[in-house]
């Protein structure tokens, strides 16, 4: 049985999930994308007039979430799958985890974790697990970070929830076994998107014991965004993987990566610890 071209991307509205959603769209595929805001939905919508469908709902409520299932069994109609599910929704808002708000830190989870739990859990019918699946198995790809695997100070509870996601992939790939369905993990590294932008409100932290070194590390954060990959290389390369009859468990797609993936992992952490606490002021001279 052949995969359906249809696929499912959360977060859709800006950012790496906008950049799939083009992609797949590009390559003929029907996309369904959530959004939360009715003006994205239609903006979207003009975008792509023709295999595209929108669906409005946040990943934190399940009412909105099962009504999108319905839309989309009715958008495939009898006798079809859909073929993917990519996890990308998320919300990062920085600070020193010492002085965030608990509020906060419940929000990275709620939406980076929980979230994501809900809607593959809503969705797995469609992708396959159930009795006489109409059509081959789905795949899953769930969007992790670099921070997945390394910490950066200032973003700790994003950094957690992206950890946290690396964890649940790998367990929810060896369950779904049984149904066929893989779960993938991208790691992105620095990628085009106002997602820090929107995040690190530095102005909260001034007065504080943080005040330098948090302006330090959103100083580097922009110099940074000015080697970001792009939203359409991104999009085309987790299309790729997608795409990939066989692919692997996990993919770093990380600008400068001998810099920015495979040294921070082979050094000793304390080393790397020292390196930061310098860079941003967290160790003073």
């Amino acid at each position: 049985m052949n995969q359906p071209k249809t696929i499912l991307v959360t977060g859709a509205s800006t950012g790496i999930g906008y950049g799939c959603v083009k992609e797949f769209h590009k390559r003929g595929y029907h996309v369904f994308g959530s959004v939360r805001k009715p003006a994205d939905a239609e903006r979207l919508q003009k975008e792509m007039p023709d295999r595209f469908t929108p669906l409005l709902f946040d990943v934190a409520d399940l009412e909105a979430i099962e009504q999108a299932v319905q839309t989309v069994e009715q958008t495939l109609g009898e006798n079809q799958g859909l073929g993917g599910l990519i996890n990308n929704a998320g919300v990062a808002l920085g600070g020193p985890l010492m002085l965030q708000t608990m509020e906060e830190i419940r929000q990275h989870f709620e939406v980076n974790v929980f979230g994501l739990i809900q809607v593959t859990k809503a969705f797995l019918p469609l992708l396959g697990a159930r009795s006489n699946h109409p059509t081959a198995p789905g795949k899953i790809l769930n969007i992790s970070s670099v921070g997945g695997k390394i910490g950066a100070p200032f973003i700790g509870a994003y950094v957690s929830t992206k950890h946290a996601v690396e964890g649940l992939s790998e367990s929810w790939r060896r369950e779904l076994l049984l149904y066929g369905i893989d779960v993938i993990i991208i790691g992105p590294g620095a990628v085009k998107t106002p997602i820090w932008d929107k995040g690190i409100k530095i102005d909260k932290y001034q007065k504080t014991p943080y005040d330098e070194s948090i302006h330090n590390f959103v100083n580097y954060i922009h110099s940074e965004n000015e080697k970001a990959l792009s939203l359409e290389f991104t999009g085309k390369r987790i299309a790729n993987i997608f795409e990939k009859r066989k692919p692997k468990a996990r993919y770093a797609i990380v600008p400068q990566k001998m810099k920015n993936w495979t040294l921070p992992r082979l050094l000793p952490v304390r080393l790397i610890d020292r390196a930061i606490g310098k860079q941003t002021g967290l160790i003073k001279k």
